[in-house]
């Protein structure tokens, strides 16, 4: 027999284990913060440098990065390490935000077949609360702006498959500037506003209908006409060069 002593393990690694589990759960998303280290010592009862062992633990696994006065931040797990970053490709190429948003009609077309077969409660309620957002903001022509962004990002969170959850953030954190320029510039009209809550509306319902087939093709026709506008922001852009 060749039997190896039982070493318990340390508080920084236990911290970090129950953090790093956090984390695959979805429980934090790729840029969210974590509490300070403050909050996490009295949420573990331990002191503050068992916790920023423990966080310096996960920044060396590539799980979060701590900013000096930014506190600690979850990290995409599939960000590309080396090379140009997706955002600025599609800075220094806007054509190339298509590009993306082709692969987007794939990937999220799936992301709701999942969430209308996985959607707990909680994310039905948070999913709702965002098409009535939208519905509201119609009467003063209100930008929804974030309410779309966030909304795609808990159809997501609602497969509870946290590949697709850190895909989903990763592509949407890169589009953002992109995003900002086709709201401001192509959907400018009621009619608009309303076709755009009239797509959520649609996807929504046929995820809380338990729906997914309804789902998938809800998304793509959202992401289709997506796809038009934004095709039509960047032959304005390339025009007014």
């Amino acid at each position: 027999m060749n039997f190896k002593p039982i070493k318990p393990k340390k508080i920084s690694t236990q911290i970090a284990e129950q953090i790093r589990s956090s984390i695959l759960a979805g429980e934090f998303a790729p840029g969210q913060k974590l509490p300070p280290e403050r909050e996490l010592a009295e949420m573990f009862g331990v002191s503050r440098p068992s916790v920023r062992e423990a966080l310096n633990l996960l920044s060396a696994a590539g799980f979060v990065e701590s900013y000096q006065g930014g506190g600690t931040v979850v990290k995409s797990l599939v960000e590309a390490a080396s090379g140009p970053t997706l955002s600025e490709l599609i800075k220094g190429e806007s054509e190339r935000a298509l590009d993306v948003i082709e692969v987007r009609k794939c990937m999220e077309a799936w992301t709701a077949y999942y969430a209308a077969q996985r959607a707990l409660p909680e994310d039905l309620r948070k999913l709702e609360a965002i098409v009535a957002g939208m519905e509201q903001n119609l009467s003063g022509m209100s930008s929804s702006e974030d309410l779309d962004a966030n909304f795609h990002i808990l159809i997501a969170r609602a497969t509870h498959n946290i590949v697709w959850l850190h895909l989903m953030q990763t592509i949407f954190d890169a589009m953002q500037e992109f995003q900002q320029g086709v709201w401001r510039a192509v959907y400018l009209t009621e009619e608009d506003h309303r076709t755009l809550y009239e797509h959520h509306k649609a996807i929504f319902e046929a995820v809380r209908d338990r729906s997914p087939e309804r789902a998938r093709d809800a998304m793509l026709t959202h992401l289709t006409f997506a796809e038009k506008r934004s095709s039509a922001y960047v032959s304005l852009a390339r025009q007014s060069r």
